[in-house]
C-alpha cells in the first residue's frame, strides 16, 4: 500500500517542484493582441533613395547638413538616419496636438503627389503619442512616409521650438531653409520649394 501511494504522490510532487523551481518561471497564458490598424504613411525605405527624376538645387549659400540624427520609421523596419534621406526633400515636423500642424498637413500631400518625383516628401511627427497621429494621418489622407521623434531631438538640433515646422533640404543633403512662420498653404509651400530647391509645382 505504501509503495502504491509512493507512485502515486511523485508525480505530484515531481509537478509541484516544476512551478516554484528556479530553474525558470512557467510561462504564464499569451495575452491577447489587439490588432493594430495599418498604418496611412508609406514605407521609409525610399527615403534613402534619390527622386526619380530629382531637380538640381537651386544656385545659393549652402546651409548645414541635416543633424546626425537617426529616427524609426512610423511603419516599422529599419530606422532612417536623417543624414541618409536623399534631397531635395522637404521635412515637415508636426505634432496632432498642434491645429496649425494638423490643418496644413493636407497641402504637404498634395505637394508630394505634384511633385511628380522630382523631390521627396517626409514627415517628422514629433512629441506626439501614435494613436494621435495615426488618426490624423487617416482623415486627412497623409501617405508620405513618417519618421518618429518621441521626444524633440529634431528641433534642439536645429535650434528651434516651434510647430509646425519645415525644413527644406537641397540634392547636396544640406539645408537651404526652415520654416516656422505657422501654417502653410499650397501657394507658400510652391513659393518655398521652387525658391529654395529650384523645383516648380502647381499650387
Amino acid at each position: 500500500m505504501n509503495r502504491r501511494l509512493a507512485y502515486l504522490l511523485v508525480p505530484a510532487l515531481l509537478a509541484l517542484a516544476g512551478c516554484t523551481g528556479t530553474g525558470g518561471e512557467r510561462p504564464g497564458p499569451v495575452p491577447a493582441t489587439r490588432a493594430e490598424r495599418p498604418s496611412p504613411f508609406a514605407d521609409c525605405a525610399p527615403l534613402t533613395a534619390a527622386p526619380a527624376s530629382a531637380a538640381a538645387t537651386a544656385s545659393g549659400t549652402p546651409g548645414d547638413p541635416l543633424p546626425e540624427l537617426t529616427f524609426p520609421c512610423f511603419t516599422g523596419g529599419g530606422p532612417v538616419a536623417l543624414r541618409d534621406v536623399k534631397g531635395p526633400a522637404v521635412i515637415n515636423v508636426w505634432a496632432s496636438w498642434c491645429p496649425p500642424c494638423r490643418k496644413e498637413l493636407p497641402a504637404f500631400q498634395r505637394l508630394s503627389e505634384r511633385a511628380g518625383g522630382r523631390l521627396q516628401v517626409l514627415g517628422v511627427n514629433s512629441r506626439d503619442n501614435r494613436a494621435g497621429a495615426q488618426s490624423i494621418g487617416e482623415d486627412f489622407g497623409v501617405r508620405f512616409p513618417m519618421l518618429v521623434d518621441q521626444g524633440d531631438a529634431f528641433e534642439r538640433a536645429l535650434g528651434r521650438n516651434a510647430f509646425p515646422l519645415t525644413v527644406l533640404v537641397g540634392s547636396d543633403g544640406r539645408i537651404r531653409h526652415i520654416d516656422s512662420t505657422g501654417q502653410l498653404t499650397d501657394a507658400r509651400l510652391a513659393e518655398l520649394v521652387r525658391r529654395h530647391l529650384g523645383v516648380a509645382v502647381a499650387s
